[in-house]
């Protein structure tokens, strides 16, 4: 049986809307993503991938982000952070050392736990277990760097899982699950999309397609998964107008919903000769 693969990037709150319309607008037209033997979720990706992967539908998901996001909490992700995000990964060292920096950085910025942070997880996700298909959450452990991927084998419970992958460093607190504090897995790549190895058939969607590094690219990383068939959804010059400039903003949540949602049958053609 073919090996597939569904890769969800992070992209903040606008991304969770702009990939459940993508996905429903594909599903809609026949190619209904969300079967995947394989789903894997970066920041962002980790809501989505908990969400098709579990009990509610996708036409439920999708409305739910055309509805008033009184659940969330806004942030702006400005450009002072995002280069108090770089500098760390631009000084020499491995990738392990660059990762710890910035976790070392975000646990100076806020005191490590971010309750209210899981609160608003919560209300997205739902306190559901693990699906029985293979999900997998990517994330950051802010001391040590590591890079790690939760599944339902980990000893980890997906509300605590998910939080952890949406923890951007310098903005939300990092979460503490077994007594170590993890960050963004966004900080490894915005997709990782390396962990499909072994998918015949692979689609990517990305909200956020750039990277720290070549080598951590959707590209460099796609190649090294080396599928058969594979396709990369990004936003449009529209559906970046649609979804703004600050991707922490929950005012323009339904509005990157419905860019996803008129994407979806421009990208269709491509995703179904990959998936089907």
């Amino acid at each position: 049986m073919t090996r597939t693969a569904l890769v969800l990037g992070g992209g903040g709150i606008t991304g969770i809307a702009w990939e459940l319309g993508i996905l429903k607008g594909l599903a809609d037209s026949g190619v209904d993503l969300s079967n995947a033997d394989l789903v894997i979720g970066t920041s962002a990706g980790s809501v989505v991938g908990a969400q098709v992967t579990g009990e509610r539908s996708l036409d439920e998901l999708y409305e739910s982000q055309l509805e008033p996001p009184d659940d969330e909490i806004g942030a702006r992700l400005s450009r002072a952070t995002l280069l108090r995000m770089l500098l760390p990964m631009v000084l020499p060292g491995s990738p392990h050392r660059k990762r710890a920096r910035i976790g070392r950085a975000a646990l100076r910025a806020h005191p490590p736990g971010g309750a209210e942070r899981i609160e608003v997880i919560r209300s997205r996700i739902g306190i559901g277990d693990w699906p029985a298909g293979d999900l997998r959450v990517t994330a950051v452990h802010a001391e040590t760097g590591d890079f790690v991927a939760f599944d339902k084998l980990s000893g980890v419970d997906l509300l605590h899982a998910v939080a952890a992958s949406c923890a951007v460093p310098l903005v939300w607190p990092a979460v503490t699950i077994n007594g170590s504090h993890y960050v963004d897995g966004g900080m490894r790549s915005t997709a990782n999309v390396d962990l499909a190895a072994g998918a015949d058939a692979v689609v990517v969607i990305a909200p956020l397609p750039r990277s720290f590094s070549k080598a951590t690219s959707i590209s460099a990383q796609l190649a090294q998964v080396a599928a058969t068939r594979t396709a990369v959804v990004t936003p449009d010059q529209q559906a970046l107008v649609d979804i703004g400039k600050n991707v922490l903003d929950p005012r323009k949540r339904a509005d990157a919903a419905r860019a996803g949602l008129r994407q979806a049958a421009d990208v269709l053609d491509e995703v179904r000769k990959a998936w089907l």
